[in-house]
């Protein structure tokens, strides 16, 4: 169980410096400095990264509870990637890791990377906050394993790109840039990353669902119409049942995910979350743009960075649909008679 201290530690530094001035000039710059030299202060970056390997210690619970509190404020700096994504593939490796932020190549079709020696060369494709990066950190084959290439980003072209929230994902071409290399530890491979990747994102949106609810909740407790709040109105507390029942759904299933990770293999439990948020992205997002109404598109107030960010997540290390075809699979593949097993126990009867 994650200390409440570090929740309200948490919940106070990003509510401090993750305001809607702050997030809003990050989506035009690019970066929010301010942001990431309080949560480096604080040491958040590199929670569950063992002390003696350069990271903050603590355990991965801890770190889900920092990502998913980050996405309830929008932060606009690569947190997961430094932590629980690039630095976790970094540490488990033996890679020294930087003062700064780390980012990671996720590892798509399009990708290019190769490498040779201790160069590495060709391109990586939406990569988080690649412009930013201190090191960026990449899964490459080499002959019949896999190695860990922290890659020193200095010489890299940057083709400046961003997802619909307006977050960095850059495009990175590299020749010959010199790298550090490690073999991966066993169960390091490209499905953990995809997996690891998901349950960031899975967190994420968990963190904004809850807040864009209770932003929903209030805003039409305040909000009067026909001399009474619209909280009040029916079709109102529809929208706003919806909304909660999103959040605690998307909530309760990314934390039981993080913890399944932390005792060992979770597909299972992380396809559960990826696809519940997914689908909790669309609903969740109708019901409190609807209950807002024209306020809720303004660019002024706060409920457009939430939905966009959603939106944009659900699409990263594998949507809903992509996860409900792979845990499809895997159940048909098991049998009938694993079903209800599967749905009970989770990764400890079937393998996602």
């Amino acid at each position: 169980m994650t200390d409440p201290l570090l929740v309200d530690s948490a919940t106070r530094l990003f509510a401090d410096t993750c305001t809607h001035e702050v997030v809003q000039a990050a989506e035009r710059d690019g970066w929010a400095p301010d942001v990431w030299r309080s949560i480096a202060d604080a040491g958040f970056p590199w929670v569950s990264i063992a002390e003696a390997a350069g990271g903050s210690g603590g355990t991965l619970t801890d770190a889900a509870t920092i990502v998913r509190i980050a996405g309830a404020y929008a932060a606009p700096v690569p947190l997961a990637e430094t932590g629980l994504l690039g630095g976790w593939l970094a540490s488990t490796a033996g890679l020294a890791l930087p003062d700064g932020p780390i980012t990671v190549v996720p590892g798509r079709p399009d990708d290019t990377l190769a490498l040779s020696g201790r160069t590495v060369s060709g391109r990586g494709s939406r990569v988080a906050w690649g412009r930013q990066a201190a090191r960026v950190v990449a899964l490459l084959p080499d002959r019949a394993t896999w190695v860990v290439a922290s890659i020193d980003p200095s010489g890299a072209s940057v083709e400046h790109g961003t997802n619909l929230a307006g977050e960095p994902r850059d495009t990175l071409v590299f020749e010959g840039a010199v790298a550090d290399v490690a073999p991966a530890p066993a169960g390091v491979d490209p499905d953990a990353l995809r997996q690891r990747g998901a349950l960031t994102r899975a967190l994420l949106m968990a963190g904004a669902l809850d807040r864009m609810s209770r932003l929903t909740v209030d805003y039409t407790r305040q909000r009067r119409q026909f001399g009474r709040p619209v909280a009040q109105f029916q079709a109102v507390q529809q929208h706003l049942v919806h909304g909660a029942q999103d959040a605690a759904l998307v909530m309760m299933a990314a934390e039981v995910a993080a913890a399944a990770s932390e005792r060992g293999p979770a597909g299972f439990e992380i396809a559960a979350a990826k696809i519940l948020a997914g689908q909790a992205a669309a609903s969740a997002t109708r019901a409190a743009h609807q209950a807002h109404g024209a306020m809720g598109m303004t660019q002024e107030y706060p409920l457009q960075h939430l939905s966009r960010r959603l939106w944009s997540w659900r699409q990263e290390y594998g949507d809903d649909v992509w996860w409900s075809a792979r845990l499809g699979r895997a159940s048909a593949a098991a049998g009938g008679d694993l079903l209800y097993p599967s749905i009970t126990s989770g990764s400890a009867v079937l393998a996602v």
